[in-house]
């Protein structure tokens, strides 16, 4: 594993500005997960310094760039029918380049899909292949010929990509790509590559110019945050990260996702029950709370290490609030499977669930599975955990009202006049505030609640 400095291509610049008699523009929309908003705001960064503007609008654009997801198969229909909406576009403007990128590049058969059914794209490149944009898109306009990569597994990281963030006050911070675990069901292995760490005095590099520059919000990514620095020479795990982050001053809070339940230590739990920067918040997805699911998803754990875990975090982090991802209806899962789901998320008590049916990729272990509960099966299954979590929620919500608190005043509320506050518990409370409080810290008192989202007032 090597680490390259991305470096600015001026002979690409040169010869993209040379196709151009005003400086072109692009449009970049993200698909799927917050790694993915990340390598949008990447992808952005790399254009603005091959010489291109960025726009809100595929008519205005020069340039269009889908950055895809490939979690689930609804995700990966929803980008090719906005790619086939642009075939009209290109034909009123062939000078237009379409291009798709990202987890659905790293897959074999989109690429063929790309080549054969949709002709008017014409650039393809994975998700590492970011700091090589400025020389595909060179190549492009000098030749003229379609560029859709082969997919291809790449080792490096690269340090130092120029970025352009989509928020003043909250940031995503990646610390490692890839993953190793191979769930069975999970194609991210498969596109995203095997891990690799950044190092920490890269990580804290990048960490402490957010905070000096006034984020007051920082987001940890990787696949699987808790098993950063393996691979790396030097000898740190993900608690460690955390306590050299903590020690720059300023004021901010730490996020981090994603947290695998089998590499999630007492060492991670007391760390952040140490250090106030971290929110007392966390994301651990269990998938199912039955065993032998577990088993079959390859996840390395039981529901009863699982349960042990989330006690010691209850006991030693006051406050804390949970979330977690569930599949319903993986291949073979039977009712008395789903009772055993519902009987952890009951005594759980998640804060916020994340739920899907399962998605059947291709390529994946579990797409081989015998598969032999009914849609029907499935979407009443998930209509019955759905019921139990709200009812769950509801009650953690209301416990809270009559509570002051500070929240990070991220974004204009849905009732005129009002803002929209995030909790350290990664709730959200609508209350009338000055917009000029966007991207600060407040105190707000908790007066109600409208189902999931809070009501309140200024302290």
């Amino acid at each position: 594993m090597e680490r390259i400095n991305f470096t600015h291509d001026e002979r690409a610049a040169a010869q993209i500005a040379a196709c151009y008699d005003t400086p072109p523009m692009a449009y970049v929309r993200s698909f799927g997960c917050q790694q993915n908003v990340n390598d949008g705001e990447k992808i952005k960064g790399v254009l603005l310094d091959a010489g291109f503007g960025l726009c809100d609008s595929v008519e205005q654009a020069d340039l269009i760039l889908f950055n895809t997801c490939a979690v689930r198969e609804h995700a990966e229909d929803r980008v090719f029918g906005n790619v086939g909406a642009l075939k009209s576009l290109k034909e009123a403007n062939p000078r237009l380049i379409i291009g798709v990128c990202g987890c659905m590049a790293q897959q074999p058969t989109v690429v063929e899909k790309l080549k054969k059914s949709y002709p008017f794209v014409d650039l393809v490149f994975g998700v590492n292949g970011i700091d090589t944009l400025p020389a595909l898109l060179a190549e492009k306009l000098q030749r003229g010929r379609r560029l859709l990569q082969t997919p291809v597994e790449r080792f490096d990281v690269v340090e130092q990509v120029p970025i352009r963030r989509d928020s003043s006050f909250r940031a995503w911070l990646p610390i490692m790509y890839g993953c190793d675990n191979f769930c069975t069901y999970c194609i991210v292995p498969y596109v995203r590559g095997r891990e690799r760490s950044r190092r920490s005095e890269d990580v804290l590099a990048e960490f402490r110019q957010l905070v000096e520059q006034g984020y007051k919000e920082i987001t940890l990514l990787g696949q699987n945050v808790n098993s950063y620095g393996k691979g790396l020479e030097e000898q740190i795990d993900f608690s460690d990260l955390l306590e050299k982050l903590c020690q720059v001053p300023g004021e901010y809070q730490i996020r981090f996702m994603t947290s695998h339940p089998k590499d999630a230590s007492h060492k991670l739990i007391d760390t952040i029950a140490a250090h106030p920067q971290i929110c007392r918040h966390i994301h651990l997805p269990v998938q199912s709370g039955s065993d032998r699911i577990l088993q079959q998803m390859n996840r390395h754990y039981t529901a009863g290490q699982y349960r042990d875990l989330i006690r010691y975090a209850k006991e030693k982090i006051p406050g804390l609030t949970l979330s977690s991802d569930i599949i319903v209806g993986f291949p073979g899962e039977t009712e008395e499977d789903f009772q055993a789901t519902l009987d952890l998320v009951r005594e759980i008590g998640y804060m916020q669930l994340f739920t899907f049916i399962y998605s059947r990729r291709e390529g994946t272990k579990a797409a081989t599975m015998p598969d032999p509960i009914t849609r029907k099966e499935k979407t009443d299954r998930m209509a019955r955990l759905l019921a139990l979590h709200d009812e769950i929620s509801h009650k953690l919500v209301s416990e809270l009202v009559g509570s002051t608190v500070t929240v990070l005043v991220e974004s204009h509320g849905r009732t005129e006049g009002c803002l929209n506050g995030r909790l350290d518990n990664n709730l959200v409370v609508e209350f009338a505030a000055d917009p000029a409080l966007l991207g600060q810290y407040a105190r707000v008192t908790l007066t109600g609640a409208r189902g999931a989202m809070l009501q309140g007032q200024l302290a």
